[in-house]
């Protein structure tokens, strides 16, 4: 395991981004998987054995897909988001690094921007990347998104203050991405979980006079 960090440390700093892409790539395809499987124990528990296979079978296609968003959006765009993160803070705001301020201020600003950001392009890639169309992606996005950023909203903070208190910056996309494990799992249930019942208690929050117009449909 020693070994193992300290190939994973010189590979950083040598090639800082690609190293950041290839573990944010195989992390969100390992929770795919994941998903997959409590998708299936869920479906399991809920039908008959004559409605779903017994044995779980991976849909690699899906795992696939789900490692290219790991690819191509968290490991470039959360390796230059961390660094410049930390460089504005420190050099613009000229916040104390680590101090109260310094962590809230990052905390909030990954809460609020990344956070969400993040959310949108993987539902929208989801949706694309499975031949979805336009206006499917974005019922898509109206099913999905505000669960998933409300329930994670009550994670992500805490995993972040200790991320920005004790992590260095070179580490922290790493520190990230092994939460990314369980949360790459998580959007993905969400995202299998199409019109789960349990989603329609969100619907609660949109406004009063849309919810009387769908009403009257």
């Amino acid at each position: 395991m020693l070994k193992l960090w300290k190939w994973y440390q010189h590979c950083l700093s040598v090639h800082p981004v690609k190293t950041q892409i290839i573990s944010s790539g195989i992390l969100w395809g390992i929770g795919d998987i994941g998903a997959q499987y409590i998708t299936h124990s869920t479906a399991l528990s809920r039908l008959n054995n004559s409605d779903v296979e017994a044995e779980f079978k991976v849909n690699w296609k899906r795992v696939s897909i789900t490692s290219l968003f790991g690819f191509g959006f968290v490991g470039p765009v959360g390796h230059f988001w961390y660094e410049g993160l930390d460089r504005l803070i420190r050099m613009r705001l000229q916040l104390q690094p680590k101090s109260v301020r310094f962590v809230a201020t990052k905390v909030a600003a990954d809460g609020i921007i990344f956070g969400p950001f993040d959310l949108f392009v993987f539902f929208t890639y989801m949706g694309f990347s499975t031949g979805k169309s336009v206006p499917q992606v974005k019922e898509d996005l109206k099913r999905d998104f505000l669960p998933a950023l409300i329930l994670e909203g009550g994670v992500w903070p805490i995993v972040q203050i200790a991320n920005f208190r004790y992590v260095p910056v070179r580490y922290q996309l790493l520190y990230v991405n092994m939460f990314c494990l369980l949360d790459s799992a998580f959007l993905s249930w969400i995202e299998q979980q199409k019109d789960a019942p349990w989603k329609q208690w969100f619907t609660s929050f949109r406004p009063l006079k849309e919810r009387e117009g769908q009403g009257r449909l």
